[in-house]
């Protein structure tokens, strides 16, 4: 793990700057270089990078960094609505690929990816870093060791703050996002299958825009970005998930809430408290396991450390010539998922799903 490889990032707003403070804390990862058309993140990448200790060369267009630094490995993380494009890009140039989620806004933009993909040699991972938050990766570890027994019934709960303010407001538009349920909460489609490790066959929603942006013009067009939805999905095996966003509960004092039932007791995690209780059926009583991060993890970045624990597995297999954790596939479903629920809340009807006839 001692060799040093070559990042780049394309995209240097919170993201991506988010991505450059990580990238510092792991050894053997050198950012050289970022790319970014807006000149004012341009500034603020570059004063973050004299902050980090880090040299690099700021521009304009991806390609012509592509073509001047030759990196090892590419963070996209461009608004959503530019994936696509950028990945084949930047893959014409065999290079490592951290792709930020939503892979796609699409359905179908996001098949021609995960096809291009299946032929492509260099390592692509799509970010679905909440799978690393570590109270959610021992949460998981518990689940898969049996402490429940099978799950039957999942539940994820977001009560969070209103999306936040991105350049040009690209982000209060679905066109732009692929939809609250793509682009926010594909992280909790993904954390359910991996979770059950199953695969979803039916899924029903209700949601809405109620509160936040509702007054928001933008050129003559009124942002129309669902900021609630309760999600249910049911998997093959048999098991039921539930989601419960809202995106106007930023007085919250948990976050995330992830919720496990099987036929021993109920596991559950919360962030930020980062507490697992395990609450088994026999009334023993509950017990609390508390699940430190690191604290250089939790200040470079808003995800509970998960950002560098994604950047340091994608790190290792960088370098190792490992498989991608968190692959194309798995990045396919999430927005499969996703629009799945849209659809679901645009008719009122459950939607069914088969993953694999969406190969």
């Amino acid at each position: 793990m001692q060799e040093t490889r070559k990042y780049a990032i394309i995209g240097c707003g919170m993201m991506g700057r988010e991505h450059m403070r990580n990238i510092a804390l792991v050894d053997g990862a050198e950012l050289v270089a970022i790319a970014d058309p807006h000149a004012p993140s341009q500034e603020s990448a570059l004063a973050l990078a004299g902050a980090l200790n880090q040299s690099i060369t700021c521009y304009a267009q991806a390609e012509e960094m592509m073509t001047a630094q030759k990196p090892d490995a590419v963070i996209i993380a461009a608004p959503n609505h530019t994936h696509f494009d950028i990945a084949q890009q930047v893959m014409a140039h065999d290079v490592a690929i951290l792709l930020e989620k939503p892979m796609c806004t699409t359905v179908s933009d996001a098949q021609k990816l995960h096809a291009l993909q299946g032929d492509y040699a260099p390592l692509f991972w799509v970010g679905l870093e909440y799978r690393y938050m570590p109270p959610v990766t021992r949460f998981v570890e518990r689940v898969h060791s049996g402490e429940t027994g099978p799950v039957k019934m999942l539940s994820i709960r977001e009560h969070r703050f209103p999306f936040l303010t991105k350049v040009g407001d690209w982000n209060r538009f679905s066109v732009n996002t692929g939809g609250t349920l793509v682009e926010k909460c594909c992280h909790f489609f993904d954390l359910m299958c991996h979770i059950l490790q199953d695969e979803p066959v039916q899924i029903y929603a209700s949601g809405g825009q109620d509160v936040n942006h509702l007054d928001e013009v933008y050129d003559g067009e009124k942002s129309d970005i669902l900021d609630n939805a309760y999600v249910i999905v049911d998997f093959a095996a048999g098991a039921r998930a539930t989601l419960d966003l809202c995106m106007f509960a930023e007085g919250a004092e948990q976050q995330e809430e992830i919720y496990a039932l099987g036929g021993t007791g109920k596991l559950e995690v919360k962030i930020p408290a980062a507490e697992i209780t395990w609450s088994p059926r026999s009334k023993t009583g509950t017990l609390t396991e508390f699940v430190e991060t690191p604290k250089a993890a939790m200040e470079a970045g808003d995800h509970h450390g998960a950002s560098f624990y994604q950047i340091s597995h994608f790190h290792c297999a960088l370098v190792e010539g490992g498989a991608p954790a968190v692959t194309s596939f798995d990045g396919l479903r999430s927005v499969q998922m996703g629009a799945a629920a849209h659809q679901s809340i645009e008719t009122g009807q459950p939607v069914s799903l088969d993953v694999k006839t969406m190969l």
